[in-house]
């Protein structure tokens, strides 16, 4: 198995930027959605912008990267099939399918926005941004400690992850309403 570094390597890379798409997409949306509620010709000029990188972010990086890291996977999987039998790799894709549905639901929201559109509060796309980042370091926690970790310890780990996530959003909110130029 030679190349099995090479194929291991490539799923990371691809994980790695789709991750990127899935952290950046969600900040295209804040922006566009605060655009549309802005005076024309300022709300038409950053409307048409925004749009275009969204585009540009989502299918020549997010999708292609999403759809290659799992070829990857599946790939490695298949070299690997014991990693099927164990319980980080049930918990690993567990965190894959919600990511996976965290994509798709992404993407509904990428074509509501194409289309002007907006359903959603730009509030609203500043957690939902932290949705990947709380699938992130989960998968990477799996990952890196299999199965060193206590599943109590990690459970208890990842709401505190999420706790921690929430309350700095209230944080930069607040900040955010004393200072509306940011």
């Amino acid at each position: 198995m030679e190349y099995y570094n090479y194929i291991k390597s490539f799923h990371l890379i691809f994980v790695i930027t789709w991750f990127a798409g899935l952290f950046y997409i969600p900040r295209l949306f804040v922006y566009q959605i605060e655009a549309f509620h802005k005076p024309s010709p300022e709300k038409e000029i950053l409307g048409k912008q925004l749009k275009l990188m969204a585009k540009r972010l989502w299918n020549i990086i997010t999708w292609p990267s999403a759809i290659l890291a799992t070829i990857f996977a599946i790939w490695l999987l298949i070299l690997q099939p014991f990693w099927l039998q164990q319980g980080w790799m049930h918990m690993k894709l567990t965190f894959v399918v919600l990511l996976i549905i965290y994509h798709l639901k992404t993407h509904q929201f990428y074509k509501q926005l194409q289309r002007d559109e907006v359903k959603k509060t730009s509030n609203f796309m500043r957690v939902w941004n932290e949705g990947a980042t709380f699938i992130l370091f989960s998968v990477v926690f799996l990952v890196i400690l299999k199965n060193a970790i206590n599943w109590v310890f990690g459970v208890i780990g990842i709401i505190v992850l999420g706790i921690l996530l929430t309350l700095g959003f209230k944080i930069y909110k607040n900040i955010r309403n004393r200072n509306p130029e940011d």
